[in-house]
């Protein structure tokens, strides 16, 4: 069935190229769909272009596909071209007469793009709750061992000292600016493009704000030719509200990869939580963040494979733009498998709190006994070449004594304002 069908024949050929896998990506979007449908329904009996005999019938039919397809026995056969034509054939099948009138004022466009909406905006506001817990997780480990010494590092090279609170809290308050990307992309796809048809409008005396406020909308896309052109664009932001996600939760996992190397031995997580190898019996593998890094990577490319999808399409709808769904429904599962795993196997992290006992990080204070010669009074120009010439020479001696180092003042973590910024976003 297909909700363009006129009773023509179409050739299989053709149809398998153009249906794709609609039917396995709208199981994704069915409950939106219902959602929507039922709306519309309300809207039409509001407008007395249905009986309540009608509405009642069609809530009911579409309560119990609700209970299908929240329990996974809800299926899209080959017979259809997608989970609408699915919906609206269960609706004509159940009740009749009243099932082939919930198309009325209603387009397979609007239809799409309402469902892909409400999914976008139920999966953005899972993410934002997903960042929020990890980026607490990092700030409860940045509070515990706020005092623990960490070797910061430039270039790969050895740099100045720095702490598991520092480097904890750092990817919290990234994390902060990420959600404000979330936000941005969660008003761009809280805009209700029901009513808006094929992209044109109808001529039936529809009531858009009516639909706005039962699907819980923050408004409503009032021009119906731009409610057809957030088809992409609403994609997009998603898209590059992902990518920024990604690319922060990539950045901390290649440092929990290097930092569980035994070069670095900053850290390390329980041996259930990483995998082995098959010839070498000592390896304790931390496949749990390769993955996420990877993932994350591939994340991160979505914004430009979804641009250049859509970008040198005219106004109105085009079947370019089925093929959104196909690389964004993954990611999102993706994004929030990466998220809950990070969570999951940070909580476990645990610390070395002996790092700065190696030799090899002897000049990590020469910047605080540079320092300390400009307090007593010399050039900064000239204590850091004196340093400079002392630790050329061999005769640099390393401070011990950390209370004399700058150690308080990157301890000043800030946590109570990072925890205020993660709260308020």
């Amino acid at each position: 069935m297909k909700l363009w069908d006129k009773g023509l024949p179409t050739n299989e050929k053709i149809n398998q190229f153009t249906i794709g896998n609609d039917r396995e990506l709208d199981l994704v979007l069915a409950k939106y769909d219902v959602q929507a449908t039922l709306a519309h329904a309300k809207m039409l009996c509001k407008v007395n272009l249905l009986s309540d005999q009608d509405l009642t019938a069609i809530t009911g039919a579409l309560q119990k596909l609700s209970v299908q397809i929240a329990e996974g026995t809800f299926v899209i056969e080959e017979d259809f071209e997608d989970g609408h034509s699915k919906i609206e054939f269960e609706l004509t099948q159940t009740i009749g007469e009243a099932g082939k009138k919930i198309h009325t004022a209603r387009s397979r466009n609007d239809q799409v793009l309402v469902a892909m909406h409400l999914y976008l905006k139920d999966e953005l506001q899972q993410i934002k709750t997903l960042v929020k817990d990890v980026s607490t997780t990092l700030l409860d480990l940045a509070d515990t061992h706020q005092e623990v010494l960490l070797p910061g590092y430039t270039h790969l090279q050895v740099a100045m000292p720095s702490s598991f609170g520092l480097w904890f809290s750092a990817y919290a308050e990234s994390f902060v600016d990420d959600l404000y990307v979330v936000n941005a992309a969660l008003q761009i796809v809280d805009q209700n493009p029901l009513g808006s048809a094929a992209g044109y409008g109808s001529s039936f005396p529809i009531d858009r704000e009516f639909t706005t406020q039962e699907l819980g909308f923050e408004t409503l896309k009032y021009n119906v030719v731009a409610a057809q052109m957030s088809r992409g664009k609403s994609e997009k932001s998603t898209a590059f509200a992902l990518s920024s996600i990604a690319g922060t939760l990539s950045k901390l996992a290649m440092d929990v990869c290097l930092y569980m190397s035994q070069n670095f031995n900053f850290m390390s997580i329980p041996s259930e939580y990483t995998t082995g190898s098959s010839i070498m019996p000592h390896k304790k593998n931390p496949d749990v963040f390769e993955l996420i890094r990877a993932k994350c990577n591939v994340i991160q490319a979505l914004p430009y494979e979804l641009t250049l999808l859509t970008n040198n399409l005219p106004s109105g709808y085009h079947r370019d733009l089925q093929l959104l769904k196909k690389n964004l429904i993954p990611a999102i599962q993706d994004m929030k498998a990466s998220l809950e795993m990070a969570d999951y196997a940070l909580q476990q992290v645990t610390v070395n709190k002996s790092i700065l006992d190696n030799s090899k990080y002897e000049y990590l204070f020469s910047v605080d006994t540079l320092n300390q010669l400009v307090v007593d009074g010399m050039s900064f120009r000239d204590a850091y070449v004196k340093i400079g010439k002392d630790i050329e020479a061999g005769t640099y001696v390393p401070i011990k004594d950390t209370k004399h180092t700058h150690i308080g003042s990157i301890n000043n973590l800030g946590l109570s304002h990072i925890k205020a910024k993660l709260s308020s976003v």
